[in-house]
């Protein structure tokens, strides 16, 4: 038997993007919404995302899941130039 969904809401995305990665301290703001989080951790931020939500949404809340990314790429490290040294004697 297959369910119909139609009549369900369809679950939305909200994705939160790390700015700052301290020890103790993780901030990240959602990608469109103006929404800025603090927790210790990153379960405690995706709890912190929710509780934002929540305010911010109010019941609506429930139709998004929340994702959490890591902030922008970092650039690859360049490589070490090694020096040849000349051979004494």
């Amino acid at each position: 038997m297959v369910q119909d969904h139609r009549d369900q809401p369809f679950m939305r995305e909200i994705v939160f993007r790390v700015l700052s990665d301290r020890p103790g301290q993780i901030e990240a703001t959602a990608e469109d919404r103006p929404i800025t989080i603090t927790a210790a951790s990153l379960e405690d931020l995706h709890h912190e995302a929710r509780e934002a939500l929540i305010q911010h949404l109010g019941a609506a809340h429930s139709t998004f899941r929340v994702r959490i990314r890591g902030g922008a790429a970092a650039p690859a490290p360049m490589p070490i130039a090694r020096h040849r040294h000349a051979a004494c004697c």
